[in-house]
C-alpha cells in the first residue's frame, strides 16, 4: 500500500440509532486491526449526533461525523462517505449498519481479503456457505434469499449475497466508479455497486458471515425498497448493455 494513503475507515449512515451508536463506535475502535470511523447522519431528531459529537472528544482525529439535512437514502449517505473517504485518502473503505446485524469483529476479515489475499471488493455473505440469519422471521429470509437469486439470475454475477451491506472496497475500486452516476439510493444500491464492480472485472470475494438482526431500533426496510430492488435490476441490466466498462490504466 502507498505510505501516504491512510489505512481503514468504516462508514456507517445513521437515522435514529441513539440506542446503538455509541456501542458500535466503542466496538470498532476496539479492535486490535486500527479502523477510523466515518457516522453520516441523515439529521437524527433523536440526537444520535450528538452522541458522535461527545465521542469525538474521547476519539480525537478517529471518529468523523458528517451530517446531512433530513432522510435522503441510504445509497447517497454511502456516496457521500465513499467521497470523503476518498478525498482524506485511505485505502480500505467499509460499509457497516449501525445496529449490530454485521458483527463489527469481521471487519478484520473483510480487510485481510482485500490487504492479504489481494481481492479488490470484499463482500460479508450470508449465504456463501448455507443461510446464515440469526432473528429474522422465515419470510424475510426468503425473501432476501430469493432475492438475490433473482439478481443473480438478472445479472449473470456469481456472487451469492447479492443484496449485503457489509463490504469492503479498495479505493481503486471507487475511483473508478463514476459515483455521480450511481441511481439507486434504497437497497437496490447495494446491487448496483457490486454488479459495477463485477462488469469492471474486479476481483471480488464472499466471506462468511453470520447476521444477526437487530435488537435496539427500528428497521429501515419497506416495501418501497424492495420495489426498487425488483424493478430495478432489470433496467441496470438493460442499461449495461449499452455502457463500455474498462479500467483506465
Amino acid at each position: 500500500m502507498d505510505r501516504s494513503l491512510k489505512d481503514s475507515i468504516v462508514i456507517i449512515p445513521t437515522y435514529n440509532e441513539c440506542e446503538n451508536v455509541e456501542a458500535i463506535i466503542r466496538k470498532v475502535f476496539s479492535l486490535a486491526q486500527p479502523f477510523d470511523v466515518l457516522i453520516i447522519d441523515d439529521g437524527s431528531p433523536d440526537g444520535t449526533a450528538e452522541i458522535v459529537r461527545k465521542l469525538q472528544f474521547e476519539f480525537v482525529g478517529r471518529l468523523h461525523l458528517e451530517q446531512r439535512k433530513g432522510k435522503l437514502g441510504l445509497g447517497t449517505a454511502y456516496i457521500h462517505g465513499f467521497k470523503y473517504a476518498l478525498r482524506h485518502g485511505y485505502e480500505y473503505i467499509f460499509e457497516m449498519d449501525a445496529d449490530f446485524s454485521h458483527n463489527p469483529e469481521d471487519l478484520v476479515r473483510l480487510r485481510a481479503a482485500c490487504a492479504d489475499e489481494g481481492y479488490d471488493m470484499a463482500i460479508g455473505s450470508r449465504y456463501v456457505v448455507g443461510v446464515n440469519v440469526v432473528n429474522w422471521p422465515m419470510s424475510r429470509v426468503l425473501m432476501s434469499y430469493f432475492a438475490s437469486y433473482y439478481v443473480r439470475f438478472v445479472t449473470g454475477m456469481d456472487i451469492q449475497d447479492t443484496t449485503a451491506g457489509f463490504k469492503c472496497y479498495r479505493r481503486k475500486v471507487l475511483e473508478t466508479i463514476n459515483l455521480d452516476k450511481v441511481k439507486f439510493i434504497g437497497y437496490a444500491f447495494q446491487i448496483e455497486m457490486k454488479f459495477t464492480a463485477w462488469k469492471f472485472g474486479f476481483k471480488i470475494k464472499e466471506v462468511p458471515i453470520i447476521f444477526t438482526d437487530r435488537t435496539k431500533g427500528q428497521s429501515k426496510m419497506s416495501k418501497g425498497i424492495f420495489k426498487e430492488a425488483v424493478f430495478g435490476v432489470l433496467q441496470m441490466k438493460i442499461s449495461s448493455l449499452f455502457k463500455t466498462y474498462r479500467i483506465e490504466p
